[in-house]
This record gives structure tokens, C-alpha cells and sequence, in this order.
């Protein structure tokens, strides 16, 4: 140990006031390890009358406790005068500037604040006692009166003390601030490395857009012409293989795509604009009807729903939830699907309903996650990453998604966008 942090405390002993359990035993730690005599009481109360039976060396007090708080504890020291030459020392977190014109009206020799590294309390309590026989021992003799927050306080401490208490709040400060610094450093180091993951990811969305994609597509292609073009020379079970082959490319082509598109959506930048969600609802359900969900599907769509959002975001959203309530209720006799709007709790909510399949809402805590599906395959095909770019979406516009669904009758889906 460094020899300027030595304690000399000539037999005596340190008392300290600390209710919490964890605390306590980290002074007990620090003391024993510091061979230092001590007392640890769980209040001030306790703690001044085991001052009154023998008296310490110097005093280390949390200031919130239960029967007797450190302030009070600290004025009863200091206006006892069989007391008042007994350095006292207070920890606190420092959150309020009132804390400060407490401690000065207690009568507190140093602030210490929490979390406190061991050294720095060594070198408080060195410093304390060396300089104890320097004090003015007759507390009371100077009286200040403040004005602090439109409340009066009367100050009665004697110059020094004020001095080293207010010099411990700057240490504190210095500290505080260094300690931001170090922080605001390492969260620039953090930025940076996230610059550039982003860019390495950029780099893999376009590996895997093209490299894989491209291949893809060939297999497709390639195996579309051998179903056209031979169905002369391949009998039926060649015909049903290529088939296979077709299907597995599709979907292993979504699945990329669906992460692609999960992937930016977390990256993209917002721009946001008025957009008329009831006429992308339409063009969204027409596109979807001729091409992919073909029925009878009896769907309605409110008039007049705006949001100030990203444009294309916005898009995705209204794919990922309508292609979904086309899909899930394919199957009922008779499909409907509506996208409205409604007012909850004084806000505005969009929402999408179905009448199909639904689901346990046991289940529904995984349903935002990215693969995670609810049904077979066997039922209704899906990546199990649509709802996932739906949640980071809405979410990165400010808003919340949630749902509301039970098995064989259907679901709703609401969002908002603020």
C-alpha cells in the first residue's frame, strides 16, 4: 500500500452508519483489509450513542436511513461538544445540489460519493485525520445564513471546514466528469465500430443479393424450361421432380428476400411523408389477388386513413400484414379481410382483420421473432420473417404493434405510427 495513504488512527477507532446490508459489508471488507478498528452500525441513531460510549477516531455516514438520517446525525455530532472535533464524513450520490447546503448545515467535514473507488477513501480519511488538530475544535462560532431554491439556511461552520467540504464536491465533480468523458469516448469507439459493421453488412445484403439471387433465378429458369420444353422425353416422375426443384428455388428465393428486406429495414433512413395508407392498401390487395392469393375475397378498406411516415417502409408493412390475412384465411368458406382505423386510449390505431385460421395466443410472445412460425409448412408456407420487419418498422417510427387472435377465428393486427 501506498505509505501516503497510511491510517494512522493510534488505537483508536472509525464508526460508520450504513443500513444496507450490501454497503455495510463493503466497508467491513474495506477495513479489515486496511487493518483498520471499526464499527458499523445500521442507523444514526445507533450510531451516536455508540459515539457517545466511546469516542471515534472519525465518522463515515450514509445520509438515508431509517430512525435517524445522516444529516441529523452529522448536526448531533457536531453540537455535541465532547463531540464536534470528530471528522465526519457523508456518503451521497450527489443528485441534488441541496444535498451540498445539508451537508454544510450539518456541519460535514467531506462528501463522498457512490460508487467510491477504495484509494480515494483512504486518501479522505488520511487527509481528515492528519489535518484534525488544525481545526477550529469550537463548532458554532462562525454562523452564515444562504439563500438556496427561496429557502433560508444557516450555515455554522468554521472556514476550513467549509473549504474541504466544498473541495471534496469538486473532486466529486471532476471525477463525474471524467468518468463522462472516458464514457462519452468509448461510446464514440462503439459508434465507429458500428459505422463499420453496417458497411460490412452492406457489403453482405449485396453478396447475397447477387451472388445468391442470380443462381437462383438460373435454376428457375433452366428448370421452367426443362418442364416446357421436354415434356416429350420426361415421364411423370421427372416432371414431378422438377417441380420440386422449382418450388424449393422460390422459396429459398423469398427467404432471401425476406432477409434482405428485414435487414433494411433497420438500417434504411426515414423519410418520412404524408402517405395515403387507404389507396396503398388497394394497390397492395390488387397486386396480391391477381398475382399470388387468387379468390373470392370480400374485403373492405376505410377511406381517408393518412400516416406521416417512410413511403416504402410503409409499403412493407401493409405487404407483410395484408399478404398475411389473404393467406391465413384462403382456406375459410368465406374470406374477409378489412384494414380500418379506430381511436384507442387517444390515439389513432390502424389495424388489419381476417376471419381465417388464427392462432394460440399462448404462442404469441414468439411471433415477432425472425423464423419463428405458428403453423406447418404443410399449411400455409411462410419464412417466418415478415412480422419480424413489421415490428422493427413500426417500432423505428415511434409507434407499437400488437395483435389479438384465437384458433379458427382469425386475427387482428393493430399498429401505430407516430
Amino acid at each position: 500500500m501506498d505509505t501516503f495513504f497510511q491510517i494512522n488512527l493510534e488505537n483508536g477507532y472509525i464508526l460508520a452508519a450504513e443500513d444496507s446490508m450490501v454497503q455495510a459489508k463493503k466497508l467491513k471488507f474495506f477495513f479489515e483489509a486496511n487493518q483498520i478498528n471499526y464499527l458499523i452500525c445500521k442507523n444514526g441513531s445507533e450510531a451516536y450513542e455508540a459515539a457517545l460510549k466511546e469516542k471515534p477516531v472519525l465518522i463515515i455516514s450514509d445520509i438515508i436511513m431509517p430512525v435517524m438520517d445522516g444529516y441529523e446525525f452529522c448536526s448531533r455530532i457536531k453540537n455535541n461538544p465532547d463531540l464536534n472535533d470528530i471528522p465526519v464524513i457523508l456518503l451521497t450520490s450527489l443528485s441534488d445540489p441541496l444535498d451540498i447546503i445539508k451537508g454544510l448545515q450539518a456541519g460535514a467535514d467531506n462528501f463522498i460519493t457512490k460508487p467510491y473507488e477504495e484509494k480515494y477513501l483512504i486518501a479522505r480519511i488520511s487527509y481528515l485525520i492528519a489535518n484534525r488538530t488544525f481545526r477550529n475544535s469550537g463548532f458554532g462560532d462562525m454562523s452564515i445564513e444562504i439563500m438556496f431554491q427561496n429557502q433560508k439556511f444557516k450555515i455554522n461552520s468554521d472556514k476550513k471546514q467549509i473549504l474541504d467540504l466544498l473541495l471534496s464536491v469538486y473532486e466529486a465533480a471532476i471525477s463525474r466528469n471524467t468518468q463522462l468523458i472516458e464514457a462519452q469516448h468509448q461510446l464514440q469507439i462503439l459508434n465507429e465500430d458500428l459505422l463499420a459493421a453496417n458497411e460490412d453488412l452492406e457489403a453482405f445484403a449485396h453478396t447475397v443479393s447477387h451472388d445468391l439471387r442470380s443462381p437462383l433465378n438460373g435454376m428457375i429458369g433452366f428448370a421452367d424450361l426443362l418442364r416446357t420444353g421436354y415434356t416429350d422425353v420426361l415421364d411423370d416422375e421427372a416432371m414431378e421432380y422438377i417441380d420440386w426443384i422449382i418450388k424449393s428455388s422460390q422459396n429459398m428465393s423469398q427467404l432471401i428476400n425476406d432477409l434482405l428486406q428485414f435487414s433494411r429495414s433497420g438500417r434504411s433512413e426515414i423519410d418520412s411523408q404524408e402517405i395515403d395508407m387507404s389507396k396503398m392498401a388497394r394497390e397492395v390487395i390488387i397486386d396480391m389477388t391477381r398475382t399470388i392469393y387468387q379468390g373470392n375475397y370480400n374485403i373492405t378498406i376505410q377511406d381517408g386513413i393518412t400516416v406521416f411516415a417512410d413511403q416504402n417502409m410503409m409499403r412493407v408493412v401493409l405487404n407483410n400484414l395484408l399478404g398475411n390475412a389473404l393467406k391465413y384465411s384462403q382456406k375459410s368458406a368465406s374470406p374477409e379481410i378489412t384494414f380500418g382505423i379506430t381511436e384507442m386510449n387517444d390515439k389513432q390505431v390502424l389495424f388489419v382483420r381476417d376471419n381465417g385460421a388464427g392462432f394460440d395466443m399462448d404462442k404469441a410472445d414468439m411471433l415477432f421473432r425472425p423464423f419463428v412460425r405458428l403453423h406447418k409448412d404443410s399449411e400455409f408456407q411462410g419464412t417466418g420473417v415478415g412480422l419480424s420487419t413489421v415490428k422493427r418498422i413500426i417500432e423505428r417510427h415511434g409507434g407499437v404493434v400488437w395483435f389479438d387472435s384465437a384458433p379458427g377465428q382469425g386475427a387482428i393486427f393493430y399498429f401505430t405510427v407516430n
